[in-house]
């Protein structure tokens, strides 16, 4: 999102792989004009829809899910190819999206209201879908992430408009065919890949879309947020991260620091998530430096088709260069991995010691597979240092005291915490973030209402 013009915008888009370089596909990008037709089909879908009975339209769901199911290694193919993400990545990417659309199938019939009490007759509330859904999804995590908005926004009864970012919008267009092939009714979810200044504005600023659904960087979700202002349009954001990775000294350091890489480097770093400052109580610094050093270098880069692979390339050429402007020649690394030469966005996994907590790498979301270690005295120096930042999406807590766990969590300002493991995602519980790292929750229990509007209707028992 931009105030360029969309002639500066080009009519399509080359795909390139990020290992090699090579151009896979040529898509079409969508325009204001093809934006307006496409909310017509689905305005039009959406009724036919929502009209459905609840069992009809969760059965649909589910085979959705299964065809997705028979198609899980394509899909995983095509995230390989146009994301560069190793295959066990891809594989449970695909697998996501399956299950979040049986989760959701499972909510269909259990979007219930209520029956409140009140005088003079009685009082009950309807979940109502609210039409038209525009879902604004990322390049770091195509399917998954798209999965997570249209998944529920279509079980509680909306059409869904998804326009993919403009590097990987493959297993979008895949998915939308596999919904076809499923039976889901022609226009009711239905790719448009573009520029986010075009596509994406006209899906913001458009009067018959309800809601947007947008992942990414806070700069762009505070645009988004300005535009759904002037139509008092719902919007759910999820947005940048800086995670911390607090590691207390009587945490099990060895299993502490063989978790950490994985908790910043995969994707590459590119993901929200990523656990990619780490707090390390002093007493123990040296030896968690001693035990994470072999630990980064063991995490292999390489070919992301190959099974053995932890990490592929970047995204483009123009996120590594983002990446290395974090890390200048002389930066002081104290650990670096490896990472393939020649073509391909590489780029290597790399710590730095940070020499102020106020460091740019140690504040800013790089995004990235950079981490930067900071030492903390106590706990209240761990949760002060947490919490110096402008973002509050997710984080780690390592230590062995129960008590300490509890009251961190508490006190850490994020949407998503882990003791003992880096677990942020998961599709049965809540995901979001605090501050600037977005405004809304996605999955979880309550994932459907979340495209609802909840009407209330009082039934009078008076004697007339």
């Amino acid at each position: 999102m931009s105030t360029e013009h969309p002639h500066e915008h080009p009519t399509e888009h080359h795909i390139l792989n990020p290992a090699t370089e090579e151009v896979i596909a040529t898509v079409p990008a969508a325009t204001p004009a093809d934006v307006d037709a496409a909310v017509a089909r689905a305005t039009a879908a959406q009724r036919g829809w929502a009209a459905l009975a609840p069992a009809d339209r969760a059965r649909l769901l589910r085979r959705f899910a299964a065809t997705v199911d028979d198609h899980i290694e394509e899909l995983a193919a095509l995230e390989v190819r146009e994301a560069g993400h190793p295959i066990g990545n891809a594989r449970w990417e695909a697998g996501n999206v399956r299950d979040l659309l049986e989760y959701a199938a499972g909510g269909v019939e259990r979007l219930s209201g209520a029956q409140i009490p009140v005088a003079g007759g009685l009082n009950i509330t309807f979940h109502e879908p609210l039409g038209v859904v525009a879902v604004i999804a990322p390049w770091n995590f195509p399917m998954p992430i798209a999965g997570w908005g249209t998944a529920p926004a279509l079980a509680a009864g909306n059409a869904v408009l998804l326009k993919p970012a403009e590097t990987t919008p493959l297993t979008a267009l895949r998915l939308a065919e596999l919904a076809l092939a499923a039976g889901l009714p022609e226009g009711l979810f239905q790719v448009l890949p573009g520029a986010g200044p075009v596509a994406g504005a006209a899906l913001v600023e458009h009067r018959d879309v309800a809601k947007v659904v947008f992942t990414g960087s806070t700069a762009v979700g505070k645009e988004i947020m300005a535009k759904c202002a002037a139509g008092v349009k719902r919007v759910t954001l999820e947005l940048g991260g800086k995670s911390p990775n607090i590691v207390f000294a009587d945490a099990d350091l060895e299993a502490a620091a063989s978790a950490a890489p994985g908790s910043f480097l995969d994707n590459t770093g590119q993901d929200c998530c990523a656990r990619s400052r780490i707090l390390v109580q002093r007493g123990v610094y040296d030896r968690f430096m001693e035990l994470l050093e072999p630990a980064v270098k063991g995490f292999t880069a390489g070919d992301p088709a190959d099974p053995a692979t932890a990490m592929g390339p970047l995204i483009s050429a123009a996120q590594r260069e983002r990446v290395r402007s974090y890390v200048p020649e002389d930066a002081p690394a104290a650990i670096r991995g490896e990472a393939p030469g020649g073509k391909g966005f590489w780029y290597p996994a790399t710590v730095l010691e940070a020499t102020a907590p106020g460091d740019r790498a140690a504040v800013e979301e790089i995004f990235g597979p950079v981490a930067v270690v900071l030492p903390f005295d106590d706990e209240a120096d761990a949760v002060r240092l947490a919490n110096a930042t402008d973002y509050g999406l997710s984080g780690s807590i390592w230590t062995r005291d129960v008590g300490r766990a509890v009251r961190v969590s508490r006190a850490v300002a994020a949407g998503n915490l882990s003791v003992n493991s880096h677990s942020s995602v998961r599709y049965a519980t809540p995901f979001g973030g605090y501050k600037q790292s977005g405004l809304g929750r996605e999955l979880g229990p309550d994932a459907l209402t979340a495209f609802t509007e909840t009407k209330n209707v009082f039934i009078s028992t008076e004697e007339q």
